[in-house]
């Protein structure tokens, strides 16, 4: 093999990606780039010469380097296909990057409200109307008790129901309270605040307003049924657009709010863990990279060695 080999190579097999795949000139060019980044690894070797063991040591200084996972999949995935070309062409033992796998994708904290605006968020309501009524018990029982949607929604208007009618949740206003069934059908009780409970006594009082043929859920749309997902996420964010909160508020960011303030203020993380519904504490985890970015933004502003 000649030592310009590997650049005709590339360039044969980036003709095929343009002419017999026909992929874009944009993912052409991102095969280019990916494939020459390996040719400069490779240095006096060939491409075709390159072993699993020394694919797989490029790939950890990448990783190393602190390259984007999801970039390094692609180039994994990019140089794979190329020698499952050039195995077409040419005797190869083996495709080196068959086993090799990328890193594992950085996981993201979860989106949490700061404390100001989420009590801003659940506060500021007109009340003019039931469904005025209705999205403040909802945010405030969102924030108050870091229900997913799906359990919102399902909530009933109390416990005596038809042995015909199967309630997953309801709220308990004399013991403050809300039983849920979350994921995997379990269920967990919850406390509610004292806000969160106005909000409910002041939406039950208006509720029978809308009601119709169901008289189970406790939440209702303006058409009488119950509730759906998408109708509280449309109206939390668009109560938060109009109240100027910059972030993409969903129900979900709700839950984060709830759980990373509760965790800020006592520092329980089991305590958080059993009233998310989370099966394990390895779940709940993720609220203590949060704890630590708050406490460090506070050591930053105040501690007289921190600051420049």
């Amino acid at each position: 093999m000649t030592a310009d080999a590997p650049r005709t190579e590339i360039h044969d097999y980036l003709e095929v990606l343009r002419t017999q795949r026909q992929l874009s000139p944009h993912t052409v060019e991102n095969y280019r780039l990916d494939l020459l980044e390996l040719k400069k690894f490779a240095g006096e070797f060939s491409l075709a010469s390159l072993s699993y063991h020394q694919i797989r040591r490029f790939t950890s200084q990448l990783h190393a380097q602190e390259v984007n996972p999801r970039s390094i999949a692609r180039k994994l995935s990019c140089w794979r296909g190329y020698y499952r070309w050039l195995a077409e062409q040419i005797t190869l033992p083996a495709n080196p990057v068959d086993g090799i796998k990328p890193p594992k994708k950085n996981k993201s904290l979860p989106k949490a409200l700061g404390t100001d605006d989420a009590v801003r968020l659940v506060s500021q309501h007109r009340s003019d109307t039931a469904s005025q009524c209705a999205n403040r018990a909802m945010f405030e029982l969102l924030y108050s008790s870091g229900l997913r949607v799906s359990e919102l929604v399902a909530l009933d208007i109390s416990q005596s129901i038809e042995k015909a009618h199967i309630s997953l949740g309801w709220v308990d206003l004399e013991q403050a309270e809300v039983h849920v069934t979350g994921k995997g059908n379990k269920q967990r009780i919850v406390p509610v605040g004292r806000h969160a409970i106005d909000a409910l006594l002041a939406w039950i009082a208006v509720r029978p307003t809308l009601l119709k043929a169901d008289p189970h859920p406790l939440f209702l749309s303006e058409r009488g049924s119950r509730i759906s997902q998408r109708l509280v996420q449309l109206r939390i964010k668009a109560h938060a657009q109009s109240l100027g909160i910059p972030a993409d508020v969903t129900p979900h960011v709700m839950r984060h709010s709830f759980a990373s303030h509760v965790l800020q203020s006592s520092g329980d993380l089991r305590a958080v863990q059993e009233m998310l519904g989370h099966s394990s504490i390895a779940a709940t985890q993720i609220y203590t990279s949060l704890d630590f970015q708050h406490l460090s933004k506070v050591y930053d502003q105040t501690h007289p060695r921190a600051k420049k």
